[in-house]
């Protein structure tokens, strides 16, 4: 037997290896995590021959990143004729020396077809957990109408005409609040790595929180496990909020029930997924902006629709937790609170968190709530519309969250 590993060792040892074979042996037993997303959600007005950069903030770092590129609301393929990852320096600036070429098969521009998306190949590139990374994007002809992700609470910047993926300071032509087409970052890491996806509506997506802050409860969060070293497992954070979203119509991005397999069972690594859908289900109902034609939802729809999740996110072998409604009473929103509505809210939270169906319960409800009021958010937590909570509202929610519900003994 002996005799005979040593002729294979021999063997492989004389093959030739490929470069990327080689970078994977060199690497060790490592994994692909998902470290930071962002759901596509919209199309937008085409660009021409500009360059885009924006930044994300990795939930956790790594020496070899990838990143996908999406193309789900496009009705044309779309060329992309350079990407370039960098650390950010500030606004629209990056650290020179970081600046790095991103490939896909092997090629420094790639071409998406309409509704699909790409995988970039894996680029050699050091950064720490919770920094900012820089990824601009060279558009060179007109793109069609593009991906975004609506709500980024983040400044992208759209360059005048040319290519700027390299440029140290990107010579601003308009800046956005959106994502442009990309909708996820990947690190390489240990094979203990996992990854949690935060599953929601704009509560999730960190309306009315601090721009270039990141401040979004699912930030917070971030913050706390980074801060957990004593533990073996990383966990890492991947928001998929879509403000609007629905769990059972597409009004504002596809529905909760379309979209979950593309946004949480895909993502790699994942093994966690939190949900908080279903308030926009009971806002939308009699508003002026609800579609014509939808029916009233009910309590027993909405909760129809988590136990949809509840299976789906079993039968990938991911733990599933629930988290309750928050208050709504007094929104600015018009029609989007009346008083027949708060039964419907209880009666899914009741379900939330007395069913069992649920693997664990977050009580967001009992976290941001105004103990003296409690259909109406706290003052102190309130963003000032009545329904989204300010930054420390959102550093209340993420407090809220029992870490040990990610420890890897569990």
């Amino acid at each position: 037997m002996k005799a005979m590993l040593q002729v294979a060792v021999s063997v492989l040892l004389a093959a030739p290896v490929s470069t990327a074979a080689r970078a994977d042996e060199d690497h060790g037993r490592r994994t692909w995590i998902a470290s930071w997303g962002a759901s596509p959600s919209d199309p937008a007005p085409q660009l021409s021959g500009q360059t885009v950069r924006e930044h994300v903030r990795l939930s956790v770092g790594g020496d070899r990143v990838r990143i996908r590129l999406s193309n789900r609301f496009g009705t044309q393929s779309l060329v992309v004729g350079a990407v370039h990852l960098a650390l950010q320096d500030s606004g629209a600036a990056i650290i020179p020396a970081t600046d790095t070429s991103v490939t896909f098969n092997g090629a420094t521009s790639v071409t998406i077809p309409p509704g699909a998306l790409v995988l970039s190949d894996p680029v050699r590139f050091k950064v720490k957990s919770l920094q900012e990374l820089a990824v601009s994007i060279y558009l060179p002809g007109d793109s069609g109408p593009l991906t975004i992700h609506s709500l980024g609470v983040q400044t992208a910047y759209i360059s005048s005409a040319g290519d700027f993926t390299s440029s140290g300071m990107l010579p601003v032509a308009t800046t956005s609040l959106s994502r442009y087409l990309l909708s996820d970052v990947e690190v390489s890491s240990s094979e203990s790595t996992k990854a949690l996806v935060t599953f929601g509506d704009s509560i999730t997506d960190g309306y009315c929180s601090t721009v270039d802050a990141n401040h979004r409860w699912p930030d917070f969060l971030a913050q706390r496990l980074d801060a957990t070293s004593s533990w073996s497992r990383v966990v890492t954070v991947v928001d998929q909020g879509i403000s609007g979203n629905r769990l059972l119509h597409n009004t504002a991005g596809p529905s909760g029930l379309e979209r979950f397999d593309r946004d949480v069972i895909a993502q790699p690594g994942a093994k966690w997924v939190t949900v908080l859908l279903g308030i926009n289900d009971i806002g939308f109902v009699g508003a002026p902006f609800q579609p014509p034609g939808e029916t009233p939802v009910t309590a027993d729809d909405i909760i129809g629709a988590h136990k949809q999740l509840i299976h789906r996110a079993h039968e990938a072998g991911l733990k599933i937790y629930g988290c309750t409604l928050t208050p709504f009473e007094g929104t600015l929103f018009p029609g989007y609170y009346t008083p027949a509505k708060e039964p419907i809210r209880d009666a899914v939270n009741a379900w939330i968190r007395n069913s069992g169906e649920y693997d664990a319960v977050i009580d967001f409800d009992e976290a941001v709530r105004d103990p003296s009021h409690p259909t109406q958010i706290l003052p102190a937590y309130d963003c000032g519309d009545h329904l989204h909570p300010n930054d420390t509202g959102y550093q209340a929610m993420a407090n809220a969250v029992n870490l040990r519900l990610f420890r890897d003994d569990d």
